[in-house]
């Protein structure tokens, strides 16, 4: 992961943590072995795999005469680097300095000093940590603001593609799962796809056409990981719901990466944080159990060169059922794919009979060109005329169809 934003790895080693320790983490003489090995290579900055208290932090600084970081500040430094938009780098923000908040107590000694205070009796005044504090909290708060403006907007986003005829697919996946090559691929977009973590983080919508449909949105979203840190579950928030609002999601997997399970499970635990799938659903449970269709699409199979894994992959994808093998990077399985997908999305379609106003000519249009109209028959009562339509659609598109023109339906 310290590749991912260029840093020179020049070691790293695995320590096992019996017991926690509150001041270091690590144990006395695994601090000081980790103290050896930083001096004897020159290391500037150790990133430590695991979550750090700022006590901790300061403490491993002062022993290692070294900046640290733990796994939350890396990630974060990630993001802030791939943040490209106005609101990715807000949320980049806002996730930092609810990170930087608790970090303030013993880690700066230069904050301790203090102010003078106001008003005719003076008194202690206000320390510098508490006024960097109070003005991280004043800085989030404006920046929850903003993104509160923007969440509104983007539900403004959402109702207008509820309105329209066509269905939302959306990918998810872990981080460097390919989903931004699989988007490039459906779409014929030019989205940032290179092997790194967290290539996309601002969510992208195209449009793709599926076999016998007259076309689909593709989402692509930010990539999962494990211990995914709540600063960013709850900044990216509303990117992420973008999930939520498609009518079909596609769990896109590195399924020739060794911990493809485990990356699978992570993905599953914040879809069940966001409410996509029930929470503490198990990964098999989670697909027959969501709230919408979640389809597995195991990535990267041309990086399985052998023959018998591969048919053993074959096998147990079609045992599972509800997954896709494809390669986004040779485009091995598109076209099942796209016909899978079109299956799905037509699967869900029922007959309705409706008995239109004849005058009404737009109500009928819209039905010729987003359902399937099986039978239409036309009559007049007095000087009315009415027109009954037999017609097969997705109940989606039946309910945007009543928004629109419901007027026109009898005995609605």
């Amino acid at each position: 992961m310290a590749l991912a934003i260029g840093l020179d790895v020049v070691e790293t080693a695995v320590y096992r943590v019996r017991q926690s320790r509150p001041a270091t983490l690590l144990g006395s003489g695994q601090v000081e072995e980790v103290a050896a090995r930083i001096a004897a290579a020159g290391a500037e900055l150790v990133v430590v795999d695991n979550s750090l208290t700022p006590i901790q932090q300061s403490n491993l600084e002062k022993a290692w005469s070294a900046k640290v970081i733990d796994r939350t500040g890396l990630i974060l430094e990630i993001f802030g680097e791939r943040a490209a938009t106005a609101e990715g780098r807000l949320q980049v923000e806002l996730a930092h300095l609810d990170y930087q908040a608790g970090r303030l107590v013993r880690s700066w000694t230069h904050l301790e000093r203090q102010r003078g205070g106001f008003g005719f009796l003076g008194g202690p005044g206000e320390t510098q940590i508490e006024a960097d504090r109070r003005m991280i909290r004043d800085r989030m708060a404006r920046i929850r603001r903003e993104l509160d403006q923007v969440t509104r907007t983007r539900g403004l986003h959402r109702a207008r593609r509820q309105r329209a005829p066509w269905p939302v697919i959306a990918l998810v996946g872990y981080t460097n799962a390919g989903k931004s090559t699989l988007f490039n691929r459906l779409t014929g977009a030019g989205v940032l796809a290179q092997d790194m973590l967290f290539a996309t983080l601002d969510p992208t919508m195209r449009q793709i056409s599926l076999p016998g449909l007259d076309k689909a949105i593709l989402s692509d979203t930010v990539g999962f990981v494990s211990d995914l840190p709540t600063q960013l579950i709850a900044a990216f928030r509303a990117t992420l719901e973008e999930v939520l609002s498609a009518d079909l999601i596609l769990h896109v997997r590195d399924i020739a990466h060794p911990d493809t399970e485990a990356q699978k499970a992570d993905v599953l635990d914040v879809l069940a944080d966001l409410g996509a799938i029930p929470e503490g659903s198990e990964a098999e449970e989670g697909q027959g159990t969501a709230i919408r269709p979640i389809i597995e699409i195991w990535n990267k199979v041309d990086l399985i060169d052998d023959p018998t894994h591969r048919a053993v992959v074959q096998a147990r994808a079609e045992r599972e059922g509800k997954v896709v093998l494809v390669s986004a990077l040779t485009g091995e399985g598109l076209p099942e794919l796209r016909r899978y997908l079109a299956d799905l999305l037509e699967r869900g379609h029922r007959r309705y009979e409706m008995k239109l106003d004849g005058s009404d000519g737009a109500a009928l249009a819209w039905l010729h060109a987003h359902g399937e109209i099986l039978s239409e028959e036309h009559d007049s009562t007095g000087d009315r005329l009415w027109v009954h339509v037999s017609v097969r659609m997705a109940p989606a598109d039946h309910e945007r169809f009543l928004r629109l023109h419901g007027k026109a339906v009898e005995n609605r």
